[in-house]
């Protein structure tokens, strides 16, 4: 009986490492807002896409979407396994919900399509402004991940980093498409923004997106951030980068952005 009182008790064991990687990734406010700039380029171009205008919640408020969005990520990396786990059944739930209400399924291929986004630039992101990762880093990335798609019963996830690499280049091929629901997400990415935070958006995803993605959104090769990259680099050593943060952003959403500092 003691056995079992045992067995049901939650854990206190984190979700994700003390020490990991992905807690360093998504400790950073910088590296969190770039992670969802880029995946805000990407999701965009879905073919599934049509999903996110059922509710109209995205569409309407995108900015504000992302900080709830982040505000679960964060709940998940930073949290107990047995936290983690109950949020992850309640993101569950809530598009289940959303499903029932529209009498529709969200194909496997699209949960499996935000799931690649989340690692990939998980990667990216920190790879662009801090260093390179190890192979052995990324499969600590990808194990996350995994775990946070096995829990939501996600069927076809690769069972390791090398074999998602391959399966990440073909359904960036074969899920990808420009539609009126891109044209019109942008549309609102740059209501909301404004055109001068909206064009520092578009040259930020340059860095960070695909080739397919690029090449669906007539992105050029480079971006002109290239160039202005090492500057912010050298403002972030000097604990400086609060200035862009604060040019990048409303100022209602400051508040917000040095929340995702992690320390």
């Amino acid at each position: 009986m003691e056995a079992n009182q045992s067995f049901i008790q939650p854990t206190s064991a984190p979700f994700v490492k003390i020490d990991s990687i992905v807690r360093k990734i998504w400790g950073t406010s910088d590296v969190v807002l770039l992670i969802f700039g880029g995946a805000a380029a990407e999701f965009a171009l879905n073919k599934a896409v049509d999903w996110l205008y059922f509710t109209g919640k995205l569409p309407a408020d995108p900015i504000g979407r992302l900080f709830s969005t982040v505000t679960y990520a964060k709940k998940i990396i930073f949290s107990s396994e047995y936290v983690a786990n109950r949020t992850i059944d309640s993101i569950y739930t809530i598009h289940k919900v959303v499903e029932k209400n529209r009498q529709s399924s969200i194909p496997d291929w699209a949960y499996l399509d935000v799931l690649y986004m989340l690692i990939h630039y998980s990667i990216a992101s920190y790879e662009l402004l801090e260093k390179k990762m190890s192979l052995e880093e990324k499969c600590e990335v990808y194990d996350v991940f995994y775990r946070f798609g096995s829990r939501m019963k996600l069927k076809g996830l690769p069972i390791s980093y090398e074999d998602w690499q391959k399966d990440r280049y073909l359904k960036l091929d074969s899920d990808l498409e420009k539609s009126n629901y891109s044209i019109d997400l942008f549309k609102q990415y740059r209501k909301n923004l404004g055109p001068i935070r909206y064009q520092i958006l578009i040259e930020a995803q340059k860095m960070i997106v695909p080739d397919q993605v690029k090449h669906l959104l007539g992105y050029s090769k480079t971006s002109l951030f290239v160039l202005l990259l090492p500057i912010y680099k050298t403002l972030r050593y000097l604990r400086a980068d609060f200035i862009i943060k604060k040019i990048l952003f409303p100022s209602k959403y400051y508040e917000q952005i040095i929340q995702l500092n992690v320390k």
